[in-house]
């Protein structure tokens, strides 16, 4: 390496360096942006699910009914603010006269605010990071619709949290047995018998097909248990 080459590339370091200084007061400015607006939002559950359902699929159709029956317990709704399932939940909170909010996040191809997110409740972030602690902190359950990498990633973080003890146990549900049987049969098949993880750890987690599934396991969970934030 050359001496030109060996100072473009020191140059560079200590710049990214700099940036990455400043860059700090940008995340601190997000979590306090988000978690001043989410502590005055109340109970919510979080619906999470694919970017890519469209409206009159059968898992769409079934999200608006999750979550206007949710609303109507009382319920706020969460979701990722997008298109696809994101949009079903809110749409199904504003039908059932509950606080719909949407965290949004841009995204190449496939995010942008839907139209059933409560005006005062359409909060944006940069970072992925710091909208999955909003996630995490404030929803009282998670139902996880069909989806890919995404729903994955946050399913199975929610799920690691709560194995850890790093957040409170909450309602996990996943909605659609022909979609998460499979993974369940893997889990217990593979993951379980090989022991990386324990049989309670499967205790977390309920599979359900239908609204009213969703909704009785919700309730009966805090009929015993305090609505509070999670950590």
């Amino acid at each position: 390496m050359n001496d030109t080459i060996r100072m473009t590339k020191q140059r560079r370091w200590s710049e990214s360096k700099a940036h990455s200084s400043w860059q700090i007061f940008k995340i601190m400015a997000e979590f306090v942006d988000g978690f001043e607006a989410l502590a005055k939002i109340g109970p919510c559950i979080s619906i999470f699910g694919s970017a890519r359902t469209q409206p009159g699929h059968e898992a769409y159709e079934l999200t608006v009914d999750i979550a206007k029956k949710l609303a109507g317990e009382g319920f706020g709704i969460i979701s990722g603010g997008g298109p696809g399932i994101m949009e079903a939940a809110n749409k199904g909170a504003q039908l059932g006269g509950g606080k719909s909010v949407g965290l949004n996040i841009e995204l190449p191809f496939e995010q942008h605010a839907n139209p059933y997110i409560d005006r005062d409740s359409n909060l944006h972030f940069e970072y992925f990071f710091v909208r999955k602690t909003m996630f995490t902190k404030y929803s009282q359950g998670f139902v996880m619709m069909p989806g890919g990498f995404g729903t994955m990633d946050e399913f199975f973080e929610v799920a690691t949290l709560i194995q850890t003890g790093k957040m409170s146990q909450v309602p996990l549900i996943l909605v659609g047995k022909s979609y998460w049987g499979g993974m369940m049969d893997w889990l217990k098949s593979t993951m379980l018998n090989e022991q990386y993880i324990s049989a309670v750890d499967l205790d977390l987690l309920a599979v359900v097909d239908t609204a009213e599934e969703v909704t009785e396991h919700m309730l009966q969970f805090y009929s015993k248990n305090p609505l509070q934030p999670n950590f």
